[in-house]
């Protein structure tokens, strides 16, 4: 009998474990990174361990000292969530060895799905529809658009889409380098792309004794960078083809029997629209987005793979699928800035409690360039699919969310988006439709105006004369905000008559944590909150800029600047180069992305500081281009 669960992961997946083992009366043992020390999932567990170091190579993905950690806290079984060691047989073979029960499938099932290549093979003998492999050399002209992928590993690493002939050898050139830099095997093939395919998985979950169950389906099409953004069960495509729902669910049942699987699994299909489908890959472990299924079935998903390591059997049948659930993964990114990951301070931190909110972080967490740059999963359910969307758009509008920049707006206008709401998506959904509007300029404006007052709201005397009052008019008072790459300037005065400032504005009233004004005669309510070099309004982040800038803090002209925190993977060019505008000079890694850092113009390389490895700041210097002389 378990009674000791150790997982071998981190944030939000940590906690949800914790949350199912506590529920059952078994201790928690949670491994932790340096940089994660003081992450939420660390204090819920009963005991903790540290693994020292910051990135995954040294610590997460380190399966001695994992195995080590339960062992000295007394844990008598491992969960390993997903990511990291997740989908690694070799890992799983040692917790088994080690003495310890291995909350996961059979080591040959995860050895067999560990290569896309053998798993199709595998998936065809038994009888499931497959996309023909295509080696680099067979790709023709007739096969274009194909996808290049990594045979091993996940997560839309190592994946590009080739739509000409020549861009194919670079491309398996980056697609190889970035798989084996992710999953430390550089294997890649190629299939047939379908730009507007739909992607259907049916959660599997199986026993010891033989019984294989298919627990409904989920659609997942929409996507970035080949990563899930929105997840929703039951699947819409399939719900207007019934008949496509048996088909599925027994393909599923009989990939999992082609491997002996056991416990909670994910076989993953890409589909048309006429309801075709084809199997694209086996997750081995729990999926991010199980709780959809949890929500529409009644299930714990983690309750029963506990109950399955133990050897218990499952009934006959699953429970039915009832109702509807979507779940939006909660980011640390900037849509409109290529997905760029954001990382810092998450100052606060709250979503409405009426929804399932599963999450790694609370207020004051340090969002770090070390790992996924997901907060949190905010999970909607109830009877009608359009009621759920638009319940859970709002949640997202309302939530407060002060510090690093997130995905939240994308979120809530995919989900009032009326393709969305027709149940019409696919994996093209952003390249047809874009990011969204985001925060509109206007709205911006007037938050850095809210901004100002409040702030000058914060520095009134205590007999409430205004900052920056005069007997006799004077000139307005002004600050500057920046809101990305765009400042806003703000003039204001005022005076006995009220504020005067560009526009058909009122000030209603104004503290340092609320400002109320009649926009056009319509009153509008803006909550403020000030922190150390930021300012948040509404969903609007502000920094101030300072009247006088430190020379010591400005870069030279054509200086290459480190968006985010993050390691130096490869670098293109040596000092003395001639480039291009637009041509890739240096690689950067950071929350399990790759971002190309390319020349703002055609130069020379001047400065080249930094090498592969290295690890750098925001801000930091990668290279100066300059003029050809």
């Amino acid at each position: 009998m378990i009674s000791s669960v150790l997982v071998a992961n981190r944030g939000e997946i940590a906690r949800r474990v914790f949350r199912t083992a506590r529920a059952l009366g078994l201790s928690t043992v949670a491994v932790y990174s340096t940089a994660d020390a003081d992450a939420p999932y660390v204090d819920e567990a009963d005991a903790a361990v540290h693994l020292p170091g910051n990135a995954p190579g040294e610590t997460y993905l380190r399966g001695d000292l994992v195995i080590e950690a339960a062992l000295r806290a007394g844990a008598d079984a491992v969960h390993p969530g997903y990511g990291f060691l997740s989908e690694n047989a070799g890992f799983a073979a040692s917790v088994i060895e080690a003495g310890l029960t291995w909350i996961g499938p059979p080591v040959d099932a995860i050895s067999s799905m560990g290569s896309k290549i053998e798993a199709k093979k595998l998936m065809a003998a038994a009888g499931v529809p497959v996309l023909a492999e295509l080696t680099p050399a067979e790709v023709s002209e007739a096969d274009l658009p194909v996808l290049v992928k990594a045979s091993a590993g996940g997560g839309g690493r190592g994946m590009r889409v080739v739509s000409r002939l020549a861009d194919l050898p670079g491309e398996i050139e980056a697609a190889s380098a970035e798989a084996l830099s992710a999953f430390g095997d550089g294997t890649v093939f190629c299939e047939r792309y379908l730009p507007a395919g739909r992607h259907i998985e049916v959660q599997i979950l199986a026993d010891q004794h033989g019984t294989i169950w298919a627990v409904g389906e989920r659609e997942c099409s929409i996507q970035r960078r080949h990563q899930k953004v929105v997840e929703e069960a039951p699947s819409p495509l399939v719900s207007r083809i019934p008949s496509m729902r048996p088909l599925l669910f027994d393909a599923a049942r009989k990939a999992a029997a082609a491997i002996n699987y056991v416990g909670a699994g994910t076989v993953e299909f890409l589909a048309d629209e006429d309801g075709s489908f084809y199997f694209l890959e086996m997750n081995t472990r729990l999926q991010v987005e199980h709780p959809v299924t949890e929500e529409t079935t009644g299930l714990d998903l983690v309750e029963l793979q506990i109950a399955i390591a133990d050897g218990q059997r499952l009934p006959a049948e699953p429970p039915p699928t009832v109702g509807h659930a979507i779940e939006v993964r909660l980011y640390a990114e900037d849509p409109a800035n290529d997905w760029q990951p954001q990382t810092g301070a998450l100052h606060k931190f709250c979503v409405d409690p009426s929804v399932r909110v599963d999450s790694g972080v609370e207020d004051g967490s340090v969002v770090s360039p070390f790992y996924d740059s997901m907060l949190a999963k905010v999970i909607a359910y109830g009877p009608d699919r359009t009621a759920v969307a638009r319940r859970l758009a709002g949640v997202l509008e309302r939530a407060t969310i002060h510090g690093v920049g997130t995905n939240r707006g994308l979120l809530a206008w995919i989900l009032r988006h009326p393709a969305f709401v027709a149940g019409d998506t696919d994996t093209g959904f952003f390249d047809r439709y874009g990011v969204g509007p985001g925060v509109t300029p206007e709205v911006e404006r007037f938050a850095a105006l809210a901004a100002a007052l409040a702030d000058s709201a914060g520095r009134s005397g205590p007999v409430r004369v205004p900052s920056g009052w005069r007997n006799l008019p004077s000139q307005p008072q002004r600050k500057s905000y920046r809101v990305g790459d765009t400042t806003y300037d703000v003039e204001y005065r005022l005076t006995r008559d009220g504020l005067v400032v560009d526009g058909n504005i009122q000030l209603i009233s104004s503290t340092p944590d609320r400002v109320v004004l009649a926009i056009d005669g319509v009153r509008r309510v803006f909550d403020v909150a000030t922190y150390d070099g930021l300012v948040c309004v509404g969903p609007v982040n502000l920094t101030p800029v300072p009247r006088f800038v430190d020379p010591s803090e400005q870069v030279a002209a054509g200086s290459l600047v480190a968006p985010m925190p993050g390691t130096v993977t490869r670098v293109g060019v040596a000092v003395g180069d001639v480039v291009k505008q637009g041509q890739p000079l240096v690689w950067l890694e950071a929350m399990k992305m790759e971002h190309t850092i390319v020349a703002p113009a055609d130069g020379v390389v001047g400065e080249l500081k930094v090498e592969a490895g290295q690890q750098v700041e925001v801000g930091a210097v990668l290279a100066v281009v300059g003029e050809e002389a």
